[in-house]
């Protein structure tokens, strides 16, 4: 058992101590993969990657007990944590009063769904919501390779799925993403 999964499991016993000791554990992983969130952000971004890293594990190891069965486990909590922040963040731009009257990008066929531009965050994150309703588990795979940029077999260990499948998945989702973005645009 590693020290993170170790900490987690305190953690989920309600050790306060627990949670401390955490973050510098993790820290840089998460800062990490924080960085190439905001590597695709839109130039004059106001939110920083330790401001993402920050409030995605305030969520993380917040007020609600969590539940996590492993370390790859957290960092997809932690994947996902970050993708909600990068959506607020991006609903809040797109208000009106902050400028929300910007025009939506169009995605090529050469650009996959998940390289769109944050400024499509949204649309993307719709087609998310929508893709994992019908297909969850492809939807889970595509938010682990996106937002926390796990190579293709570490996902596929997550997800207990083979990596064929999981390569299989991965087209899949792209494709799915890319006709569901454009049939917006239609």
């Amino acid at each position: 058992m590693t020290d993170v999964t170790r900490i987690l499991d305190a953690i989920e016993q309600g050790d306060a101590q627990a949670a401390d000791d955490l973050l510098p554990l993790v820290y840089e992983e998460l800062r990490r993969l924080a960085a190439q969130n905001m590597a695709q952000e839109q130039p004059g971004q106001t939110l920083q990657a330790t401001a993402l890293v920050h409030e995605a594990y305030l969520r993380l190891v917040g007020v609600e007990a969590q539940n996590w069965n492993s370390r790859g486990h957290f960092f997809a909590a932690a994947a996902e944590a970050m993708r909600r922040i990068l959506v607020e963040n991006a609903r809040r731009k797109k208000s009106l009063k902050r400028g929300g009257n910007r025009r939506r990008v169009e995605m090529d066929e050469a650009d996959a769904a998940i390289e769109a531009p944050l400024e499509d965050l949204l649309v993307l994150d719709e087609a998310l919501t929508k893709l994992s309703g019908e297909e969850p588990t492809i939807a889970d795979l595509v938010k682990l390779r996106y937002f926390a940029g796990l190579p293709l077999d570490q996902v596929a260990k997550i997800l207990e799925i083979s990596p064929s499948t999981a390569a299989r998945y991965w087209a899949y989702g792209r494709v799915w993403l890319l006709e569901e973005v454009t049939r917006d645009d239609e």
